[in-house]
């Protein structure tokens, strides 16, 4: 998974924004530093939900370090977000004991998915991703 650098800011509402210097645009904000992050890594799912809807590009991620060269964060906190960026789908030949694969496909149907998408589903769990 990759991870796209937030800065944070306290403002003077003892309240805390969330920008992503990557994805301009995309900013949040809570009144705790906890709740600031989470609610980031929700607006940047949905940011790059949109970008990909839209057919927009995605920006090459940037290291902490990387920013911290180009840009002024003077007092800002520093966060690296999860996300999950969208990528091109690629073939795979896998080989699997045929009652397993009956049974993914059982719940593929069940859940309304491609077996790929189960696939991926179930891999992501496993890796917490």
């Amino acid at each position: 998974m990759a991870h796209a650098v937030a800065l944070i800011h306290e403002e003077e509402n003892s309240s805390f924004g969330v920008s992503f210097p990557d994805f301009p645009g995309c900013v949040s904000a809570a009144t705790n530093l906890n709740d600031a992050i989470a609610r980031a890594a929700v607006a940047l799912a949905a940011h790059v939900r949109a970008m990909g809807e839209k057919n927009e590009t995605l920006p090459a991620l940037r290291t902490i370090d990387d920013i911290r060269r180009t840009l002024e964060i003077q007092e800002a906190i520093i966060a690296a977000v999860p996300v999950d960026l969208p990528g091109k789908s690629v073939p795979l030949q896998i080989t699997m004991n045929e009652h397993l694969l009956e049974a993914l496909d059982r719940s593929a149907r069940a859940s309304g998915v491609s077996r790929s998408e189960k696939i991926a589903e179930a891999l992501r769990a496993s890796l917490s991703v």
